[in-house]
């Protein structure tokens, strides 16, 4: 699956969960939010052997280029070879040669550079990707983080009969929180 579409999905479950009236917290669905970061951690490293297959194709893609060339130029010296007998056609395959020579070094060093941009943009695609996921998730640590340390301690009220009872936070983390960051340390 695409990082870029995971990250939209954890965005939207992010945008989705339920927020606290005049706070910064949102009560979002852990399960979706684990789903998809797992899914994250299974196509990271599909992103990296997709990359690694295009570096193959392209050094596949410049030896066949290599290849090619060195067909075209042996057919080319051969051709020159039974030419040189002919003192007009002489020179016009001398020349003839040549150019194919040139074509094929210019069109080997074209596929060359093309396959080199291609992977450059493929890694920079991937890059970015988890440049953003890896900003996702430090986000998503800090957030945890400082709404662990702003939690308001457990209030507590005097009963009718003189009792002590410990009555909830309005704004209790819910266990999902607690154990995701149970689960960093």
């Amino acid at each position: 699956m695409d990082i870029q579409h995971l990250l939209d999905r954890l965005e939207e479950v992010v945008n989705s969960g339920r927020h606290f009236p005049m706070t910064t917290m949102t009560l979002v669905d852990e399960q979706r939010i684990l789903e998809i970061i797992d899914q994250m951690r299974i196509s990271i490293p599909e992103e990296i052997e997709k990359a690694r297959r295009i570096l193959r194709d392209r050094d596949r893609i410049i030896a066949q280029a290599n290849e090619e060339a060195a067909r075209i130029r042996e057919l080319a010296r051969e051709k020159s070879e039974t030419l040189v007998q002919r003192d007009a056609i002489t020179q016009a395959a001398q020349a003839r040669a040549s150019s194919i020579i040139d074509q094929s070094r210019r069109e080997s060093e074209q596929i060359r550079t093309e396959a080199d941009e291609y992977v450059m943009d493929v890694l920079s695609d991937l890059e970015d990707a988890l440049v953003r996921t890896l900003g996702v998730v430090r986000n998503g640590i800090s957030h945890v983080q400082t709404e662990v340390s702003n939690r308001p301690a457990p209030q507590h009220a005097a009963r009718a009969g003189g009792d002590d009872i410990e009555t909830p936070s309005t704004l209790a983390e819910p266990q999902e929180i607690e154990r995701i960051s149970t689960r960093r340390e």
